[in-house]
């Protein structure tokens, strides 16, 4: 079968679809307060219709085979992309941060992404031969955050008023001056900003004195970008295991990414109506921080036999995900008793 190689056709269509996308995913999402369920349900089967109109141009334009390879790689990367969902609300609930702020991050992670993706596609597998000891690493950050949410009842996270004990920002805290807390939606803050809010309060509200800080929405998108690189380690070798055509590989991964954040959504907003998901994700963290240890162990020291392939992976995660929901309509939350009536006002 003779290569894909780059056409130029292909390039220029795949880059348009893209680009236009991106801008109005961001366009429609300008003045959002939140993201809904329903929107992002709709926003997931756009970039879905998306992916596979371009397997359509591919079948009608090239050939099928063409159009099966990248077809196969997406539907792989898709199905390893839904570890990543699940990391991700593990960081956000790390930091507290909800809303309209995680649609936000993950839209500037996602771009990050696109970024790196390219990169590593045109390194090759070469770049991967650390992956097994990162791979450690990465395994003990999310078994150590899925402990986290274990001790803190629950997957959604409290909203945070100061983040000066947090754990990003005492270890960036002597790298760069961080502002130790949120300040509207914002990557970096100047000092003369926060004079004119906070006035002599400043100091004491950052980690040293600078021109400009940096804010806890950013070193979440920093979490993110790192957990997101960490999964490349393994799902860019599975996918060129599929098809060695980078334009393609390439094409299938971008598809995938596209549709992560507004699939997180789905699972985000579910997470409020179904009451026991969240502890399913729990479960997951620790699956996937387990995963992450055999694949690591198997490459790095020696082959124990043991492999979880992708599609007992995937099993696994849509196994305890239904899991999650099925349990959430057994045992639906008991409500709480209103306050004023077991604790009425003494008239006397």
């Amino acid at each position: 079968m003779p290569h894909f190689g780059f056409p130029v056709e292909a390039i220029i269509i795949f880059l348009s679809v893209v680009g236009l996308s991106v801008y109005l995913d961001l366009f429609a999402h300008r003045k959002s307060t939140e993201i809904t369920l329903s929107d992002s349900v709709r926003w997931s089967l756009f970039w879905v219709a998306l992916a596979l109109a371009f397997y359509g141009y591919l079948w009608v334009r090239f050939s099928k085979e063409w159009a099966d390879l990248y077809l196969a790689g997406y539907a792989l990367e898709k199905s390893l992309s839904i570890d990543n969902l699940m990391v991700f609300m593990a960081i956000f609930a790390s930091f507290g941060i909800k809303g309209v702020l995680q649609h936000r991050i993950l839209y500037y992670g996602i771009i990050g992404a696109l970024v790196f993706r390219a990169i590593f596609v045109l390194i090759g597998t070469s770049l991967f031969l650390a992956s097994p000891w990162v791979g450690f690493l990465f395994a003990a950050f999310v078994i150590w955050s899925g402990i986290k949410m274990l001790q803190a009842g629950g997957g959604d996270g409290d909203e945070l008023d100061d983040y000066s004990n947090h754990w990003s920002v005492r270890v960036t805290g002597k790298m760069m001056p961080v502002y130790t807390r949120l300040h509207l939606d914002r990557f970096f803050v100047r000092h003369h900003e926060l004079l004119e809010v906070n006035g002599d309060k400043t100091a004491a509200q950052v980690t040293r004195i600078g021109t400009t800080y940096v804010t806890p929405a950013f070193l979440c998108l920093m979490a993110i970008e790192t957990s997101d690189i960490a999964f490349a380690f393994d799902s860019v070798p599975a996918v060129i295991a599929v098809t060695q055509e980078p334009l393609l590989v390439y094409a299938a991964m971008i598809f995938a990414i596209l549709g992560l954040r507004s699939l997180y959504f789905v699972l985000a907003a579910l997470t409020k109506y179904l009451v026991h998901l969240e502890k399913a994700v729990i479960g997951l963290l620790f699956f996937i921080g387990a995963k992450m240890t055999l694949q690591s162990w198997n490459h790095a020291i020696g082959d124990t036999g043991i492999h979880i392939s992708p599609s007992m992976s995937l099993s696994v995660v849509l196994g305890m995900l239904a899991l999650g929901v099925v349990a959430s309509f057994v045992f639906p939350a008991k409500d709480e008793p209103d306050e004023a009536a077991t604790n009425p006002t003494n008239p006397n």
